[in-house]
């Protein structure tokens, strides 16, 4: 998008002080993904020209934002239309492709060269539709939550100063291990259940790959 490359060049005339709050409202508002993005890069491009205006007369940023740029930005959000549009159900849809074709991809490929350095590794395994689907469902939903989570946090964070330790640990167990204690339990306790299929394992590769293509086309779609 033109608009956001002309924003990232004007950004560069913006002295530090000034540049670190704007950019935490730029993030804030960006994260609203359920904003008309045309609108919410006219009204940044706007707020940026006002602030080199600012700037170059050496008078405050305060007299834009006020004394509290969080509210200040939460008005702006407020004013802009929701939309959902073709592009974020295509990056969706692609998330979901990547996130399945990674997974499906390496267990296929691992699990094959094992089997050869290994000769007591199976190359065959069974599955139970109905446990895939239903652990495939919920994988996906805590993915969405995991993403969700990390955009409430960014937004959060913003207008903030946190402790780099602080922010290492607090979103390693929030993201990181969370998550992934969660995906384990899920496929751990899951009972088998539904129509039982047999299937070579390298076949996973090919599945993988079909679905990073997918997913590419959806990229390019958005």
């Amino acid at each position: 998008m033109e608009m956001i490359k002309d924003n990232n060049q004007k950004r560069e005339l913006l002295n530090e002080k000034n540049k670190k709050l704007y950019e935490d409202i730029l993030v804030y508002v960006r994260l609203s993904y359920n904003k008309s993005e045309q609108e919410t890069e006219e009204i940044l491009m706007e707020l940026l020209d006002h602030l080199l205006s600012l700037q170059k007369e050496d008078r405050d940023a305060s007299e834009l934002f006020g004394d509290n740029p969080r509210s200040y930005a939460d008005e702006i959000i407020g004013e802009l239309p929701k939309t959902v549009t073709r592009k974020s159900l295509c990056l969706f849809g692609m998330g979901v492709c990547y996130f399945f074709a990674t997974f499906t991809f390496f267990q296929g490929f691992l699990t094959t060269l094992l089997s050869y350095i290994f000769d007591h590794i199976q190359t065959s395994r069974t599955y139970a539709l109905g446990t895939v689907f239903v652990n495939s469902f919920s994988s996906v939903v805590i993915a969405a939550l995991v993403v969700y989570g990390m955009i409430r946090y960014l937004r959060w964070s913003c207008f903030n100063t946190w402790s780099k330790a602080f922010e290492v640990i607090f979103t390693g167990v929030l993201f990181g291990i969370i998550p992934f204690g969660l995906f384990i339990a899920l496929f751990y306790f899951m009972p088998a259940f539904g129509v039982v299929i047999n299937l070579d394992v390298y076949w996973l590769m090919p599945i993988g790959i079909i679905l990073f293509l997918i997913g590419q086309w959806l990229r390019k779609r958005a």
